[in-house]
């Protein structure tokens, strides 16, 4: 079966560079027992872009993305300040954020005769119509993470939150709330009893192998990218779990 590189060459880019960051920070995530981090940060943001969207500012100038930016920074701001005040309630704290982000976005979107639309691309995404230039500020968003997570590891927990923000941000409007849930949680959870070491190289693979999967066999079949990627890395995280269980037990 042939398939068009030209045109999975970009998804499949994107969904790398998220790999390489997603999974780092997902492993944290876990360690910290705040799992809905993601999901909350990413509907925060995802609430930004649609209030610039209703406020007609998306593409003007990079108004939209400063104000998708700077929703999930003040989110960002509020949980840090949140997990040092009230730190059994974090995870409580983060459930209500999301909720109320959500439901925020869906009054914006309320009157929009294209907003159920405009939301299904939020949480879904639309990855496989990613080009090279949306690419762009993506990379230097990811490589900023990561420069600061490697060049100043002392400064990692006091920053994390921020650094998540900028992450989570950067990818949310390309590839949509799911994949960014799947891509923190799902490598991260399939190898979070290994070493760091071994845990993020097992986890990369598992993270560029899903989306390689769910972009071909959406080409193949016809199908959503985004959800099949999904499934991809859920599979493949599995399949990782009961090899390693096969190993400890055999």
């Amino acid at each position: 079966m042939h398939f068009d590189w030209a045109l999975i060459g970009p998804p499949l880019a994107a969904g790398l560079l998220v790999v390489a960051s997603h999974v780092l920070l997902g492993r944290e995530v876990l360690r910290r027992g705040i799992i809905f981090i993601d999901l909350c940060i990413a509907q925060v943001a995802a609430l930004g872009v649609v209030v610039a969207h209703a406020l007609h500012l998306i593409g003007e100038s990079g108004y939209g993305q400063g104000i998708a930016i700077g929703s999930a920074l003040l989110a960002a701001v509020l949980l840090a300040w949140t997990e040092k005040r009230w730190p059994r309630l974090q995870e409580a704290i983060i459930g209500s954020l999301y909720v109320v982000s959500a439901s925020a976005a869906l009054l914006v979107l309320s009157h929009d005769p294209h907003g159920a639309e405009q939301l299904h691309r939020l949480l879904a995404g639309q990855i496989l119509w990613v080009s090279f230039d949306q690419l762009i500020p993506l990379t230097l968003s990811l490589a900023l993470v990561l420069g600061v997570w490697a060049l100043l590891p002392a400064q990692r927990q006091r920053l994390f939150y921020f650094l998540f923000a900028i992450a989570i941000t950067a990818s949310v409007q390309l590839i949509g709330v799911f994949l960014v849930f799947a891509s923190l949680i799902l490598p991260a959870l399939a190898v979070q009893s290994l070493p760091q070491r071994s845990g993020l190289m097992l986890g990369y693979l598992i993270g560029g192998l899903g989306y390689l999967l769910g972009l071909f066999l959406s080409l193949a079949l016809d199908l959503p990218a985004g959800p099949l990627i999904v499934c991809s890395l859920a599979a493949l995280g599995l399949l990782t779990a009961i090899a390693k269980g096969i190993r400890t037990h055999g």
